[in-house]
């Protein structure tokens, strides 16, 4: 319910009745991955995609449906082989996808205003809701904020919402998706609760070092993909905010004194494209020391061998240098800046993805990838620690292929019902399938 922003806030600023549509988990090649959201009005209207084609009909007359009834049912979607044009998703995936009405004077109303509110303001927040379980708390939600204070509740047991915020500040935490088994002891979980929880964290941040002509190209192309992006130089007649006018911060500094004293995380990007020693080196050396998801550094193959040489006099292990992505970028044969920015995306998308760079084409090789949890923040604003004495956030093993078969869910759990797909990796908007077990008392 997170992804739509800012179409959803406007339609709930207005008071307009909605049904949001939002994917619970995935298996097999399902073309959008959790927390991906539809919405509709009572109008007709609809905003957002939740897979890209495929169901979209079968899930607006499910909103359609809640917002006639008020309420919320978990729907599942698969491939058909008797008949690949029926209701399901001919890619051969399986999708789950829980429909919540949000009406009038709602509980889940004021909860959803208040955590597109904090996502606006660039706030991290996440939201629990009860997907599986008994009838009278299915669609219970719980909105956990980033200093780990609560709204609203599940209804079942304080425990429960005490455990359920942990595991919410630990996605924050990740700022990527997961699947994690509650221990019984102290939850009060009765059999079977399952809880989708959905967190929305700031946008990642892309610095890159060196004002010049690729860095510009490169800055477009960061905002494209959802960075907060810094240029950085020390020269101030060419790092000025008239040259980079998407960029959201243009900071006149060494980059190495920049980078010590601003906030990194295991989302950042670092990208160095000063190729010049008395900038990379100093620069260099404080970013592959830094739990960042990616440094990558311009310059010829000749200019490489010269800075990893200097590099190693510095002091830099061979773990360490082995960090570093450099020549920076995937090898297309491009030229231009616009071309050298799409060869540095595309390696920047790979590593985050878990891609191979590889033409699809005859490759044999998923289409999507699970991407590894990055490490956790290194002096972010703010200064809040992760939370800890959680369960290991790391994806699944992948779901073997779906059964040829389209199903629908059921509100409440059904004892035929197929083994829920793991989820995939998300990005800014994540969602975490938590299965709770009965406590051995």
């Amino acid at each position: 319910m997170l992804d739509r922003l800012p179409e959803l806030k406007n339609w709930l600023a207005e008071g307009r009745d909605v049904a949001v549509a939002t994917v619970v988990s995935v298996g097999g090649s399902a073309p959008r991955g959790p927390g991906a959201t539809l919405a509709v009005d009572r109008a007709g209207t609809v905003i957002g995609s939740v897979s890209g084609g495929c169901v979209e009909g079968a899930v607006y007359d499910l909103c359609a449906q809640a917002l006639e009834t008020g309420q919320s049912v978990l729907e599942r979607f698969g491939y058909s082989d008797e008949d690949a044009f029926a209701v399901g998703l001919t890619c051969g995936g399986v999708l789950d996808v829980m429909v919540t009405p949000v009406l009038a004077d709602t509980p889940v109303r004021a909860l959803l205003c208040s955590a597109l509110e904090m996502v606006s303001k660039g706030e991290p927040v996440a939201m629990a809701q009860v997907v599986e379980g008994p009838t009278a708390h299915f669609g219970a939600t719980l909105l956990v904020h980033g200093d780990g204070s609560t709204e609203g509740g599940l209804g079942i047991h304080g425990d429960l919402d005490r455990t359920a915020a942990a595991q919410a500040l630990a996605a924050l935490d990740a700022g990527r998706t997961g699947t994690v088994e509650l221990s019984p002891d102290g939850s009060h979980c009765p059999d079977g609760l399952t809880l989708l929880v959905e967190s929305s964290t700031p946008p990642p941040r892309m610095i890159v070092f060196g004002a010049v002509d690729f860095a510009a190209a490169l800055v477009r192309v960061g905002k494209f993909l959802g960075y907060h992006v810094t240029v950085c130089d020390a020269r101030p007649v060419f790092t000025t905010p008239a040259r980079f006018p998407e960029a959201d911060e243009v900071v006149v500094d060494w980059p190495h004194r920049y980078l010590r004293g601003t906030g990194t995380d295991g989302r950042t990007v670092l990208c160095v494209l000063t190729h010049d020693a008395k900038f990379d080196v100093p620069l260099l050396d404080v970013a592959l020391r830094l739990p960042v998801a990616f440094v990558g550094a311009m310059g010829s193959r000749r200019t490489h061998t010269d800075r990893d040489r200097r590099l190693r006099e510095v002091g830099l292990s061979e773990e360490e240098l082995a960090r570093l992505r450099s020549p920076i970028g995937l090898d297309l044969g491009g030229r231009t800046p616009e071309e050298t920015a799409l060869s540095i995306a595309a390696e920047i998308v790979a590593s985050r993805r878990g891609g191979t760079g590889l033409p699809l084409t005859g490759s044999g090789t998923p289409i999507h990838h699970r991407a590894t949890v990055p490490a956790r923040s290194h002096r972010s604003p703010g200064g809040r620690e992760p939370s800890t004495g959680v369960a290991d956030l790391a994806p699944r093993t992948a779901p073997p292929p779906p059964p040829p078969t389209t199903r629908r869910g059921r509100p409440s759990p059904s004892p035929t019902r197929p083994e829920r797909p793991a989820s995939t990796a998300g990005e800014r908007s994540t969602v975490v399938a938590v299965t709770c077990r009965p406590s051995s008392s």
